[in-house]
């Protein structure tokens, strides 16, 4: 099936007691055992099925399935949270000591992950100077555990080079771990590229309506864990909390999955929750249109921005004189995605100007939403980091960040002009002629 149809239609069959074609929600706690051997078999991960859900619930696993579906990978872990999801991803290949490379342009709570907190536990994270697979490569080491990217970085808006970042982490016997959140698996797939594991917040654009926290890890399936068993011992040795299971004897190419749930959601409990799972599933059936209609929105306002005397500088990937134009082409098919970043003339003070004057476009840290969206980085996702931290990210002072949503294309260009016209009054319009 194509990726329209996988949205509505993959992980779930009509409910066989009820006839309910919607996925129902199964608002509970915990499940019935048929007798005390198949409650043990359960716990000891023997037979599937559901004990407690903060394990597994099955409105949740139809959404687990549906995403695997829209990634092509072989299985899913949904969680509360995108962040959840990616602390659990990186958690799940480290060990006290090692360490894991990631590109520098990063969402500032990943970055406050990175920097902050994984250090605090034992797990370093070390940052390249660029997205450059050159530049990864320099800081792999015999203790490195994942390279990790943002397939586009938010909000830099660059594009990272899967299929070389892919090459360069297997070459070390590692795997690339790439949130997609931005592109979502209608732009790109990066499993077809090469990277092991996807992580998505949820709550941006696959949810898409701004209503609903959740995040999910996605496993490609690919990855020889068995091969590098002295760099990943957790997935090819007994595990003495479930009686000496091991994870790529039991659940194969599923393995990575399998103990990420089983270790980690099982005992640190970022559960999403099953009326999320439905909301979240509602937002996924229409994900291919919205993106459609996003994409070709933020097209036509890049290309008015740049035509426009008040402002200085649009950071777009669909123009072909932008550093990563080529990687759109080979990625997204010569589109671009729906977040971009300018910056207004006059700087930090006319930039503030500018989005306090914002009326339809909304003032807020989400992206990915039906709503057309305005952020200040520096003053907000990106505020807990120094100046020079946050140009290494893509920020600077005066960048504003637009998440353009499925409005009227007249109405968001119609509340761009009056908001540049409050910042900058004696400089010439061109942008509600565009």
């Amino acid at each position: 099936m194509k990726s329209e149809t996988i949205a509505i239609h993959a992980g779930y069959e009509v409910d066989p007691t009820t006839k309910a074609v919607a996925v129902p929600i199964y608002q509970t706690v915990a499940y019935a055992f048929d007798s005390a051997d198949h409650g043990a078999a359960l716990f000891d991960l023997e037979v599937e099925g559901f004990r407690y859900s903060r394990i597994g619930n099955p409105t949740t696993a139809v959404l687990e399935r549906r995403v695997a579906a829209l990634e092509g990978g072989v299985d899913a872990l949904s969680v509360s949270t995108g962040q959840a999801a990616l602390n659990y991803a990186v958690l799940n290949v480290s060990q006290l000591g090692s360490n894991i490379v990631s590109v520098p342009q990063l969402y500032g709570t990943t970055y406050t992950l990175f920097a902050h907190i994984l250090p605090g536990q034992g797990v370093e994270v070390r940052f390249a100077e660029s997205d450059h697979p050159t530049a990864i490569e320099r800081l792999i080491d015999d203790k490195t555990r994942a390279v990790f990217c943002e397939s586009v970085g938010n909000p830099a808006g660059n594009i990272c080079d899967i299929e070389a970042l892919a090459r360069v982490a297997h070459a070390h016997g590692v795997p690339l771990i790439v949130d997609n959140t931005v592109a979502t698996p209608i732009l790109l797939r990066p499993i077809e590229y090469g990277a092991d594991i996807v992580v998505h917040s949820l709550t941006k654009f696959m949810g898409g309506h701004g209503t609903t926290l959740g995040g999910i890890i996605v496993d490609g399936g690919k990855f020889a864990w068995r091969e590098h068993d002295e760099r990943f011992p957790m997935f090819n040795r007994p595990d003495a909390s479930y009686h000496g299971l091991v994870y790529t004897e039991r659940f194969k190419e599923a393995a990575y999955t399998a103990r990420c749930r089983s270790v980690y959601q099982r005992t640190t409990g970022a559960v999403l929750s099953p009326l999320s799972a439905f909301l979240l599933l509602q937002g996924i059936e229409t994900v291919a249109l919205r993106v459609e209609r996003h994409v070709e929105n933020a097209r036509r306002v890049a290309e008015c921005l740049r035509a426009d005397h008040r402002v200085d500088w649009v950071n777009y990937a669909g123009f072909a004189e932008s550093p990563y134009h080529a990687l759109a082409q080979k990625y997204f098919g010569g589109r671009a995605c729906s977040l971009l970043t300018f910056g207004v003339k006059g700087g930090f003070e006319a930039g503030k100007k500018f989005y306090d004057a914002l009326r339809l476009v909304k003032r807020l840290v989400n992206m990915g939403d039906a709503k057309s969206l305005a952020c200040h980085p520096a003053s907000t996702t990106h505020r807990q980091m120094t100046v020079d931290e946050q140009r290494k990210a893509g920020v600077t002072p005066e960048t504003i960040r637009l998440s353009i949503g499925i409005e009227h294309i007249d109405d968001i260009v119609d509340d761009l002009d009056q908001a540049l016209h409050a910042a900058c009054p004696e400089r010439r319009s061109l942008l509600a002629a565009g």
